[in-house]
């Protein structure tokens, strides 16, 4: 059995994680962290990392950046495998994160569903052949959703970048500017509502069609699964930084 200590474990993300754990034959729930202690579980729950009584084989962490900051401290000090769902991470707290995989084995990605890596792929395809067009990216999700863009909104614009060899940057606000649109930008917009779980689009517009992707998740059990298989994965691994493409290797 490999034992799971869960980052955020009663957060929203956090209790679908508990839930296939406690269904699976593979994992063990060894214990979990969370500011919230209202709510009962059937494992040891922590409010400080210092707490923790046992070393897990790996930590799944859905919670936010502060606190991934604090349990990537943890995980270092006792050389955890660690699997990092969280978005939202400053440049410098990204920096943090890779210098941190030199010495243990972190797998990171702003989304844990395997269609979103996919289509990662398909924008990073399609990119080149469409670089004449305007690109837009929209991405819903629900009203207590703090960063914006979401991770993934920021992942597929990244890579579309990329693609076009860094010649493109991301416009997050138009409110303030009184011009024209520039060629060169992608824009990115958030809709935040009700229990919105996830949804992306990337639209490629010409001046007489637009061609367009789009994503919908209709359950978080999507990222628990996806969660789950990566701490499958990265207990196996070398310290070192793991993505999607490296565990299902597409």
């Amino acid at each position: 059995m490999i034992n799971v200590l869960i980052n955020g474990c009663n957060g929203k993300m956090g209790q679908v994680v508990c839930s296939l754990l406690n269904e699976s034959k593979i994992f063990n729930i060894l214990g979990g962290i969370d500011n919230n202690l209202s709510i009962k579980n059937n494992f040891p729950v922590y409010d400080n990392v210092s707490k923790i009584a046992s070393t897990p084989d790996v930590i799944i962490d859905f919670c936010i950046p502060i606190a991934t900051m604090n349990i990537l401290e943890y995980a270092l000090k006792n050389k955890v495998p660690i699997v990092i769902a969280t978005t939202g991470f400053t440049s410098e707290q990204e920096n943090i994160i890779k210098e941190a995989s030199k010495k243990i084995p972190i797998f990171k990605s702003a989304n844990m569903s395997f269609d979103i890596m996919i289509m990662k792929k398909l924008v990073s395809w399609l990119a080149p052949l469409m670089k004449d067009t305007d690109i837009e990216i929209i991405e819903s999700h629900h009203n207590r959703k703090i960063d914006s863009p979401s991770g993934t909104a920021q992942m597929l614009a990244d890579t579309i970048i990329k693609s076009l060899d860094n010649k493109l940057h991301c416009e997050y606000n138009r409110h303030n500017k009184h011009e024209k649109r520039d060629k060169n930008e992608i824009g990115m917009s958030s809709i935040r509502g009700g229990n919105i779980v996830g949804e992306h689009t990337v639209q490629f517009i010409g001046d007489f069609e637009t061609f367009e992707i789009k994503h919908t998740t209709y359950s978080r059990n999507v990222f628990a699964e996806g969660s789950l298989k990566a701490a499958e994965f990265i207990v196996k691994q070398k310290p070192g930084f793991y993505i999607m493409e490296n565990m299902c290797e597409i």
